[in-house]
């Protein structure tokens, strides 16, 4: 596949993703007003670095189920029960929420390894990319190759970069959205969680 559009696909779909609120913009935000932005792109490239492999391990995951689709309703099975499960967690969390989120306060020269530190705590990052690649692939955009899932990776790096970055470069701006919309998180998270693995279970029978 051409370089560029492995490339463009890597960096819509890793865009699109980051751009939905979570606990590394939250900390982005927070970190930029708190230790100033320069310190924040050393958080943000902490977390690229981490997401440049789990976008290759989604690809690859992505590549061996499609060749193994005996393996896919199985996967699907254990997938919505755990899916339930973080669904039921969610809905733990934010009915058993205090008022007032605790700040994440960070040292200023362990920022990179903190941004991959954090990172490595998106448990979603992997079933993501996953998900992404397994559509493209089955839409005939996307043909799984070391050389396409390493090109792939590098857009998928440049995109989260380049998104967490504006998060950091108009942090005073989005503060109060981002905590927002951060109060609802787990309620919205479960919610999602519990109508994909709903989804999920009905396709399987309904096959």
């Amino acid at each position: 596949m051409n370089f560029f559009v492995c490339l463009g696909l890597g960096f819509i779909v890793a865009t699109s993703g980051s751009i939905v609120p979570s606990y590394l913009n939250l900390t982005v935000v927070k970190y930029s007003l708190k230790s100033g932005k320069i310190a924040a792109f050393f958080l943000i490239g902490g977390f690229a670095t981490v997401l440049f492999f789990q976008a290759n391990i989604g690809a690859y995951f992505s590549d061996v189920l499609m060749k193994n689709s005996e393996y896919i309703t199985f996967i699907q099975k254990i997938g919505s029960v755990i899916l339930m499960l973080l669904s039921i967690n969610f809905f733990r969390l934010h009915f058993n929420s205090k008022g007032g989120k605790k700040k994440i306060e960070i040292k200023k020269s362990k920022a990179y390894l903190s941004g991959i530190g954090l990172s490595l705590l998106n448990t979603i990052a992997i079933p993501f990319y996953f998900t992404s690649i397994s559509l493209l692939i089955s839409l005939n955009y996307f043909e799984y190759s070391l050389q396409n899932s390493l090109y792939f990776s590098i857009g998928s790096t440049l995109g989260s970069f380049t998104l967490y970055a504006l998060h950091a470069i108009v942090a005073n701006k989005i503060e109060h959205k981002l905590n927002a919309i951060a109060d609802k998180m787990n309620l919205i998270l479960g919610c999602l969680t519990a109508m994909v693995s709903i989804i999920n279970l009905i396709s399987i029978y309904v096959r």
